[in-house]
Parts: structure tokens; C-alpha cells; sequence
């Protein structure tokens, strides 16, 4: 599991930060930015780049767990110690029924098959997801689940109230994983640090027994998740889990995969991809199908996929994509990122890098301070 001393992990780092620049750094003009994500890179370079770091996780097996539970295998959250299931249940989309029973049911059949990372945030439908995440996990389902959800108050008093809103709605006495919601400016962070902001709420809550592990989400821009941990780092903080998309498309364009998962591996961080599917937008591009955008995701060091699931139908599809993963050869991943690279171009398909219409925070000022 090791190379001339340092585990194939950290050689995926070194391999992936070698030759870079500055892309590191946050984000100060977008014109610096080429349309590849990266600072004074070419396309040609870039896909090159892509290519090679696609191999180098396909290289390294280990770093999925080959444990199983039922039909979805388990892989380890960072370095917590926990397992996780390889697709975790989006919340959003357990709310959009309109009949409750059917929420219920995707998520006890869900559990039922072995999916055991629920995903789910305070704000999702005005806190409906949470609502039935909550009646669903009755019965002793709750026992049998890593349970996330986020909130989006950025005060100690918001992120207090929020978390104990949380709590009610999910009926429990605490969570598995407490995330900052939507770290989508380059300003986000700073209140969350700051004196009387919402990471002391969040330690009082770990303190308290309410939260387990801390971790923060957000789909905007690479630089916003690193400068969220270089101001972890500056107030020795660790995370213990971070969300972001990951998918065909994040490979060609403001990539998460190349800039933010090499260093959360390196320092052993949770790794929770999301929008394998775009929101179902990459499907709309006619360049790959659902199983391969969930086996690509798959196919990254991610603890956890989180996919949305509104239907049985769907369910089935993610523990499809969950029972028949392999690892990848180069030779596959190559020919995904090929497929894919003109469409990627201009993050189109992955209009939550780009507009600003998804940002639930930014609608709704009213959840980050008070």
C-alpha cells in the first residue's frame, strides 16, 4: 500500500499537485482563470492533466473499501474511523413527493438494501426533507444510519437554533455529521471563524453530545473550499468531512476533483461528492449515461456518492451503479473525459458553478445571520 514510503494516497496528491502554479491560491480575478479552472494552463495541458490524474486514482484500489453491506459496499469517512455506505441518499429530493408515504418508503427501502449515509440540510423544502427523514428513521432505522444534515446560519445564535430545529425534525438526539451549508462566496468563511460565529455553536454542539463530526459543503469554485480550510488550518480547525460536486463534467471545468479532493486526501478528510448527475443536467448533454456518471464518482477516492432519489426507480439505479462498480482502467476513464470535454467546456452542464439561482443562502439572507 505504499510507495518509496508514502501511500499511494499521498502519491495521487503529489502526482496531482506537481505542476500547478498557483492554482492553490483563491480565486482574485476570474480572468486569471482559464475555462479548464486553472491559472496558465492550456486545454491541451489540462486534458493531459486529467487524463493522468484519472489513472493515478484508478491505480489505487485501496482506497475503496471492499466491505459490504447488502448490495452497497462500505467505504472509511476520512480518518473518523467510520464506514460509510459508497452511495449516500440526498435529502432534497425526499421532500419533492407528494405523498409523504412514498418519502418514507424510498429511504427505508434505501437503508433496507444498504445505503447508510443519509444526506439532509435545514433549509431543503423549508425543512419537509427533514421532516420525513425524521418519521422515516423510526422504529430503530435510525440505529442503523450515518446521519448528515447542514445548516446554513453563519452567528452562534443561528447555527444554535438551527441545529436544536434540526434535531426535533430529524427526532434525534443527535447527528453523525454537521455541515456548513453552502460555502459558496469567497467571504463565506470568514464568519463562520470568527468570534461568535457558528463554529463555536457547532463544538458546543459536539461538546453537548448533539454532533459527532463537522465537516462544510458548496458547489461555486474550487478556491472557496480551499480557502475555507486554509482558514481551518489558521485557526487549527480540521474538518472532518467536505461536500462538492464531482462528476464527468467537474473534470474539464473549475475542478473539484484535480484542485480541492488531492489535499483532503492527503490531510485523510472525508471526501462527499455530489451532483454526479449535475441534477440531472449531464444526462441532457447525451455524452454518458447514469450508471457511468455514478461509476466515474465512484471511481474518485469519495467516501460517499450522495445522489438524489425521488423514485424506486431511481433507488434501484444508484444500487445498480453501487453492486457493479469496478475500478476503472485508464483506458476507461480516458475515454469518459474524452467524451465528455467539449461539453464540459464551459460548465454549461454544471450551472451551479456558474449562476448564482441554486444559492438557497443567498435567497434567503434571513438563514445566515440574525
Amino acid at each position: 500500500g505504499r510507495v518509496n514510503g508514502l501511500s499511494k494516497a499521498s502519491c495521487l496528491f503529489q502526482l496531482q499537485k506537481s505542476g500547478e502554479g498557483n492554482r492553490h491560491s483563491p480565486m482574485k480575478n476570474p480572468g486569471e482563470i482559464s475555462k479548464t479552472g486553472f491559472p496558465n494552463v492550456s486545454r491541451r495541458e489540462f486534458v493531459k492533466m486529467a487524463l493522468t490524474a484519472g489513472a493515478a486514482v484508478a491505480a489505487a484500489p485501496q482506497l475503496w473499501s471492499a466491505e459490504t453491506k447488502n448490495e452497497v459496499p462500505l467505504r472509511p469517512l476520512g480518518r473518523t474511523g467510520e464506514k460509510v455506505s459508497a452511495i449516500g441518499l440526498g435529502g432534497y429530493h425526499i421532500g419533492l413527493q407528494g405523498d409523504e408515504q412514498l418519502s418514507l418508503r424510498i429511504v427505508r427501502s434505501a437503508i433496507d438494501r444498504g445505503i447508510t449515509f443519509m444526506d439532509n440540510c435545514w433549509d431543503y423544502n423549508n425543512g419537509e426533507s427533514e421532516v420525513r427523514m425524521g418519521k422515516a428513521l423510526r422504529d430503530g432505522y435510525r440505529q442503523k444510519v450515518f446521519l448528515m444534515t447542514k445548516i446554513d446560519g453563519r452567528t452562534k445564535a443561528l447555527a444554535a437554533k438551527q441545529i436544536d430545529e434540526s434535531l426535533k425534525r430529524l427526532q434525534t438526539d443527535h447527528v453523525d455529521l454537521m455541515q456548513f451549508h453552502e460555502i459558496v462566496r469567497l467571504t463565506d468563511p470568514d464568519p463562520i471563524f470568527a468570534p461568535g460565529g457558528a463554529l463555536e455553536a457547532v463544538l458546543a454542539a459536539k461538546q453537548a453530545g448533539k454532533v459527532r463530526f463537522i465537516g462544510f459543503t458548496g458547489h461555486k469554485d474550487p478556491s472557496i473550499h480551499l480557502r475555507m480550510l486554509e482558514l481551518a488550518g489558521a485557526n487549527k480547525f480540521r474538518f472532518d468531512a467536505v461536500q462538492m460536486p464531482l462528476n464527468v463534467m467537474d473534470a474539464h471545468f473549475h475542478s473539484f476533483e484535480h484542485q480541492v479532493v488531492p489535499k483532503l486526501v492527503k490531510d485523510e478528510i472525508g471526501v462527499l461528492g455530489m451532483k454526479s448527475l449535475g441534477f440531472g443536467a449531464i444526462l441532457r448533454s447525451n455524452t454518458v449515461s447514469a450508471i457511468e456518471c455514478l461509476h466515474y464518482a465512484l471511481n474518485l477516492p469519495t467516501s460517499t456518492v450522495i445522489t438524489g432519489i425521488d423514485r424506486l426507480e431511481i433507488l434501484d439505479q444508484a444500487v445498480e451503479a453501487a453492486s457493479t462498480f469496478k475500478p476503472m482502467s485508464q483506458e476507461q476513464v480516458s475515454a469518459l473525459l474524452a467524451r465528455t470535454a467539449d461539453a464540459a467546456a464551459t460548465g454549461n452542464y454544471e450551472q451551479f458553478k456558474i449562476s448564482s439561482d441554486r444559492k438557497s443562502t443567498r435567497l434567503n439572507s434571513s438563514h445566515l445571520v440574525i
